[in-house]
């Protein structure tokens, strides 16, 4: 399951550097085309009558490709999970409601809740694309 899922961070730099309205649509439709399989792989394991069960299990396999990757003796290093966080948020959470599953709101409430347990200064929250979308004005909230 989710074979490979942590390569969905692969260009977790260039995507949130200095976004802006048109650059995060152009990114978002780049990011859903090369990985959006994996979220569509996350609805897929929906089908059991367990949904909270599997929704854990989506958690704990992606949570894991994650620690995998970015961990280095047991810790992952303050600036790259503050990058994570904000992709969590502004990429992986939006695409997981974008494909428009009956349980996409349990996927994500779950993942999000476990990722704010399983790494130090992430209790985050997640919106759907279009509330971030339309918080840009030219750039995000007016920063950078």
């Amino acid at each position: 399951m989710l074979d490979r899922v942590e390569t969905i961070f692969d260009h977790m730099g260039p995507m949130l550097k200095k976004v802006k309205k048109k650059q995060y649509e152009e990114n978002m439709k780049a990011f859903r085309e090369e990985y959006n399989h994996y979220f569509f792989e996350m609805t897929d394991y929906m089908k059991t009558e367990k949904k909270e069960v599997m929704a854990k299990e989506i958690s704990k396999v992606f949570i894991a490709a994650v620690k995998e990757r970015f961990e280095k003796k047991g810790k992952i290093k303050g600036y790259i999970q503050m990058d994570l966080n904000f992709f969590m948020i502004y990429y992986v959470f939006p695409a997981i409601l974008m494909t428009q599953h009956e349980e996409a709101k349990l996927i994500a409430d779950t993942l999000c809740e476990d990722w704010g347990n399983s790494f130090k200064d992430s209790k985050i929250g997640y919106t759907d694309y279009d509330t971030i979308y339309n918080s840009f004005k030219e750039k995000i909230f007016g920063l950078f």
